[in-house]
């Protein structure tokens, strides 16, 4: 049979829906400057999904430092893959300063924060090491932990009983097979905006020998007294052995970066086939992060200004007795009860009639009968835009309870 066959008549899970959804509700196109307010088909509309948590997207000392450093470098420089030809001292001027950042004696930088993860986790366990991971660990963690040779125990989300009986089991493995374990969870879960329980998980290092791998690409900039992430805002920064952050979101740019001891980051310098095999991240890159980072660390009014927004946001959709789940970050899910197509008819409300963008979630991800929408504070709203958005929501919600989203589309798909 042609391999391509089955292309006919099993789309997957997400691209069953891809003739309806294509466009609107998968790949939209926001378009115009980056900001609170963007185009989507042709009309404004108030943008709650935006990877901008401090607002640094249109900075104007990192639009200037970015435009100087294309203009300098271009984007072609440095050519090759690091190990080869693609060296500078800018990229080893950037890992000096987020290892300091983040209380690390070193740092090394990733092209990419999704298979920077799973490369980690490829280069770090070997098929005699144990992986010990948080159920509902992001899918670049996922696809990391698939690609190991070795076991694999995943424990309850967030539950500390759950991670000691896994612990228990791949300690009592690892004495067979002599390998090591190797703890993955997150500083800031994605999705529901909770925070990863690390000063639980460090405490249980006192009864099991493992090393802890965090992935914080939500955390980092955000959380803590300086920005430097989760494990600042728990106080263990020292304890994570593996710091991994992302540019994508507080930093809007682009790549990651693993922080650690200087024996873990020259392990990694020559192991991780993602970072050996691949092109160096532009310098012009590069030079805007360094930009960016400095903002973080001198601005810290980036980050007030960030956490006005979300408390404001936060409380005032309590207040009007919003489900907001367990988070305790930026991210802000909205929960409403309901089925899959009323939950697309509140999308088409909110952007139609509402001239507002946010993104939902709906079962296989959630259960089903449940609605996520999750909304994305950043530095660059106003209050103004959160009270806008909290009598919306009002609305849209007494239109879902009384049934109206249920047998038609409540707006039409021009």
């Amino acid at each position: 049979m042609d391999i391509f066959e089955k292309f006919k008549t099993d789309k997957g899970n997400l691209g069953q829906y891809q003739k309806e959804a294509h466009g609107y509700f998968s790949f939209p196109k926001l378009e115009g400057e980056i900001g609170s307010r963007m185009k989507f088909r042709g009309k404004e509309v108030l943008n709650w999904s935006l990877n901008n948590y401090c607002g640094l997207a249109n900075h104007p000392e990192v639009r200037e430092a970015d435009a100087a450093a294309t203009a300098q470098y271009g984007l072609a420089y440095p050519m090759g893959a690091r190990m080869m030809s693609g060296q500078t001292s800018m990229h080893e001027e950037l890992e000096k300063q987020l290892a300091s950042f983040t209380g690390k004696q070193d740092a090394f930088l990733l092209n990419f924060g999704y298979q920077g993860m799973i490369s980690i986790i490829d280069a770090v366990c070997g098929r005699h090491d144990i992986i010990v991971y948080d159920a509902e660990a992001h899918a670049c963690i996922l696809d990391g932990v698939r690609l190991h040779m070795g076991k694999r125990f995943v424990f309850l989300h967030n539950d500390m009983d759950s991670l000691r009986k896994q612990l228990s089991h791949a300690t009592a493995l690892a004495e067979k097979t002599g390998g090591g374990i190797l703890v993955i969870t997150e500083g800031v879960f994605g999705m529901a905006g909770d925070l990863g329980k690390l000063d639980e998980v460090v405490a249980l290092k006192k009864a099991f020998d493992f090393r802890l791998l965090v992935d914080d690409a939500h955390g980092f900039g955000t959380m803590g007294a300086t920005g430097a992430g989760a494990g600042e805002h728990f106080g263990v920064q020292d304890q994570i052995d593996m710091y991994f952050g992302t540019f994508a979101k507080a930093m809007a740019g682009i790549g990651a970066f693993i922080a650690s001891s200087e024996e873990v980051c020259d392990f990694l310098r020559y192991n991780m086939r993602s970072q050996t095999f691949a092109k160096s991240l532009p310098m012009a890159m590069v030079i805007g992060l360094l930009k960016r980072l400095e903002l973080i660390r001198t601005q810290p009014q980036l980050r007030e200004q960030l956490w006005t927004v979300v408390n404001a946001l936060q409380a005032g959709l309590k207040a009007q007795n919003f489900d907001l789940g367990v988070t305790n970050s930026p991210v802000t899910p909205v929960y409403l009860s309901g089925s899959v197509p009323e939950g697309t008819n509140v999308v088409m409300d909110l952007r139609e009639n509402y001239n507002i963008f946010c993104s939902i979630v709906v079962y296989p991800v959630i259960p089903k009968g449940q609605l996520l929408l999750r909304l994305i504070p950043t530095a660059i709203h106003t209050l103004e835009d959160v009270e806008y958005t909290i009598q919306a929501f009002s609305a849209v919600r007494a239109n879902l309870e009384a049934g109206k989203y249920a047998n038609s589309k409540f707006a039409q798909i021009q």
